[in-house]
């Protein structure tokens, strides 16, 4: 296979953009080797400026629920582009966006619309502690809620302890009120937000984790944080950036039976363009200025592009679809869970829907840590084979891959053929 335009423009990014890439997954440092540069894509397929194709499992990162070129989505944008790309003023468009989205999730008594998913969670806790007027919150180990300072932060030696930054640049002043617990642990984190109880503002967690590979909650821990974060006074806030419309008409909510008192939302209701979310409880978001003190604002929020794309997509999101991608999730499962056994390779496969992991680990996976015992080198001889076979796949262990409502049948059995082959060598 012929990789040297790929290798060569990769190399060029390296001399002007940090690390070659501007998020830094892309760069491959989890699998090693050189990224493959995307040209376009269409449907479930990329092609590198290589003209290799690759059936696509990253979705970029799970927007692209219809696929990529979805028709009905370029059709909005291309009338919207007629009329303008950016106005910074209200527009009908972004009213309808979230009148759209507080019906799909009826909790949801008000929304703000922002530009990604990190600004959607920042908001949301600063939201959390001008309502409660509390300043400590609890995040998971794991779960990854966007790169604002005091989210960016490692468990301490603890079970649950007090975080401290996990990056150059964030002081231990600004993840001072972070504390940081273990996923599914029901006893340590019970206890933590006890301890802190009138001082803790909000937990905020995926209630489908998606950033250390697909992992469930053990069944009553959502509840657990439900119960507890009333008892205390505190917010819960589900951050349903990756699962929002993901695996459900109304997210992992729906699924669970567990209401929080915020969400945050991104990826798919921007279409694959970029939009971010937070809504909750009337009183608690009529805190946001210009309605309240708690500030937040953006030049580019409700961009009527990025609008149009969401609303777009989220109009063609039925129950025939969710049961299509369910379809298609349990047949790529059946297919890899029977190559695993008849060829005894020590892994879990986890699937939620359209989201799935594969962990090459002969133990379950409950947790961070848990998830971190992953043979991280086995996987990146796997994930290069399906590479060369044309299987594109989230380049590191602890990411989650996404179905599109446009893979075929034969695509999942293509992907199966290709996973027998390369596990047979590994």
């Amino acid at each position: 296979m012929n990789e040297n335009n790929s290798h060569q423009l990769f190399k060029t990014a390296q001399e002007i953009i940090p690390g070659g890439v501007n998020s830094p997954v892309r760069a491959f440092g989890a699998v090693g080797g050189t990224p493959r540069v995307i040209e376009r894509a269409q449907g479930a397929y990329l092609w590198d400026i290589d003209n290799r194709r690759y059936i696509d499992y990253v979705g970029s990162w799970g927007p692209m629920i219809l696929g990529h070129g979805n028709p009905k989505v370029l059709l909005a944008l291309q009338n919207q582009l007629t009329k303008g790309v950016s106005f910074g003023a209200p527009t009908e468009l972004e009213v309808q966006l979230a009148q759209t989205l507080c019906d799909k999730l009826p909790f949801m008594e008000m929304v703000r619309l922002v530009s990604s998913g990190t600004e959607a969670v920042m908001s949301a806790i600063r939201a959390a502690r001008g309502f409660t007027g509390r300043n400590k919150i609890i995040k998971f180990a794991g779960c990854y809620h966007g790169h604002s300072d005091g989210l960016l932060v490692a468990a301490g030696s603890g079970a649950a302890t007090l975080g401290v930054p996990n990056s150059a640049g964030v002081t231990p002043s600004q993840v001072a009120d972070t504390f940081v617990a273990n996923f599914n642990d029901f006893d340590g984190t019970r206890k933590l937000i006890q301890k802190l109880n009138a001082d803790l503002a909000a937990v905020i967690v995926e209630p489908l984790a998606g950033n250390m590979g697909l992992v469930e909650p053990q069944s009553g821990f959502l509840e657990m944080l439900r119960d507890e974060t009333q008892k205390s006074g505190a917010l819960l806030i589900f951050d349903e950036v990756m699962s929002g419309f993901r695996v459900s008409a109304g997210g992992y909510q729906q699924i669970c039976g567990v209401t929080p008192d915020m969400v945050t939302l991104g990826k798919i209701i921007g279409g694959g363009l970029p939009v971010g979310a937070y809504g909750g409880r009337r009183a608690i978001m009529e805190q946001i200025a210009p309605s309240g003190p708690v500030y937040q604002a953006g030049t580019l929020s409700g961009n009527p592009l990025a609008v149009t794309a969401g609303l777009t997509t989220l109009n063609q999101l039925d129950d025939a679809l969710y049961k299509r991608l369910e379809n298609l999730g349990q047949r790529l499962e059946t297919g890899l869970r029977k190559i695993l056994e008849e060829k005894q390779i020590p892994a879990q496969l986890h699937r939620v829907g359209s989201m799935w992991t594969l962990f090459f680990t002969e133990n379950p996976v409950t947790d961070y840590a848990s998830a971190a015992k992953s043979d991280t080198e086995r996987f990146g001889k796997y994930f290069h084979a399906m590479l060369e076979r044309g299987i594109y796949l989230p380049p590191s262990q602890f990411e989650s891959a996404f179905i599109s409502a446009v893979h075929t049948d034969a695509d999942i059995d293509e992907t199966i053929q290709a996973a027998s082959e390369v596990v047979s060598s590994l």
